[in-house]
């Protein structure tokens, strides 16, 4: 039976969570954000959470695509 949770950041593979976390904070250390270091983001703008999230995605993509292509050589 499926879980009802509000949240749409459901992970796949749970093993990546530890992954996802300090992927989290490098980069908005790259991005020059003060990430706190209990986790909250609520202090964080609109901007600045979507700016990492953002970075990340294209991290991910960049991961998958380096991967697929070595599956094809």
């Amino acid at each position: 039976m499926a879980q009802n949770n509000n949240s749409s950041n459901n992970l796949v593979v749970r093993q990546a969570s530890g992954a996802l976390e300090q992927m989290k904070y490098e980069v908005a250390q790259e991005l020059g954000i003060s990430f706190p270091q209990d986790g909250y983001a609520g202090n964080l703008t609109s901007y600045e959470n979507g700016s990492i999230g953002g970075y990340i995605t294209k991290r991910l993509v960049t991961i998958a695509e380096q991967q697929l292509a070595g599956q094809f050589q």
